[in-house]
């Protein structure tokens, strides 16, 4: 029996949110991790009325914890949406270890920390949904993000090699690779540096969080069961393979 109960990482801001919101809208039990700032996390959850839970998705320990927890709240998280990042950027000459290992251990590690604290109760049910956000950048690189793009390239090495592991359990591990999305993150970008990549685009414009959040709400329904291992890029035309 599926689970409708909904792990997002990340999810009171940015894509994150929209995805929290639109799932929470279609009857999933939705819970919003968050990572710091709690007075806009409570203010998210009474607004939309999604449960918000804080914990570090760096942190193996703290992910098994809060899980575990949530599970025993919620009963089995049967969706997991693997969203939650950040960017440290610089140049390679001018990076620290500590912008490389904060964006390592969020971005990639996080993957490791979250799928290993709810796989066993997915195996368990015979169902799972894991969709998890990568980027663009990590299909064509990014200059200034050697730690981001690396992290996000990972991710679809980690979702291919998760789903042959257990797709004959009834689990799905998918990607979904945003462009240049109309963001906190993206609006953070200098102005006239933003207009130079919108330019780019072939679509002449920044995606909307909603148009993530669509093609989710899809990869995680019954529907999508025979899809597996797969990327769906959704870019405006900005890389096409």
């Amino acid at each position: 029996m599926s689970s409708k109960v909904c792990l997002v990482t990340g999810g009171t801001r940015g894509i994150g949110a929209a995805v929290s919101i639109l799932l929470s809208k279609n009857n999933y039990t939705v819970i919003a991790n968050y990572a710091n700032n709690d007075t806009k996390a409570n203010e998210f959850s009474k607004v939309n009325n999604i449960n918000v839970k804080k914990f570090d998705v760096s942190n193996h320990e703290d992910c098994k914890e809060k899980i575990n927890a949530i599970e025993k709240e919620f009963g089995p998280i049967g969706i997991l949406i693997n969203n939650a990042g950040i960017t440290r950027d610089a140049a390679i000459h001018k990076m620290s270890l500590t912008q490389w290992i904060e964006v390592i251990n969020t971005n990639l590690n996080s993957a490791f920390n979250l799928v290993s604290s709810v796989i066993n109760s997915m195996r368990e049910n015979n169902f799972g949904r894991i969709v998890h956000i990568s980027s663009v950048n990590g299909q064509k690189g990014q200059f200034g993000q050697t730690n981001y793009a690396a992290t996000k390239a990972g991710i679809f090495g980690f979702s291919k090699s998760l789903a042959l592991e257990v797709a004959s359990k009834g689990i799905t591990s998918n990607v979904v690779a945003p462009g240049y999305i109309n963001t906190e993150m993206v609006a953070a970008i200098r102005e006239d540096i933003l207009k130079t990549i919108v330019d780019t685009i072939p679509a002449k414009r920044l995606g909307e969080s909603a148009e993530i959040a669509d093609m989710i709400l899809y990869l995680i329904s019954e529907k999508a069961g025979y899809i597996n291992g797969a990327t769906f890029s959704i870019n405006g035309g900005l890389r096409m393979d």
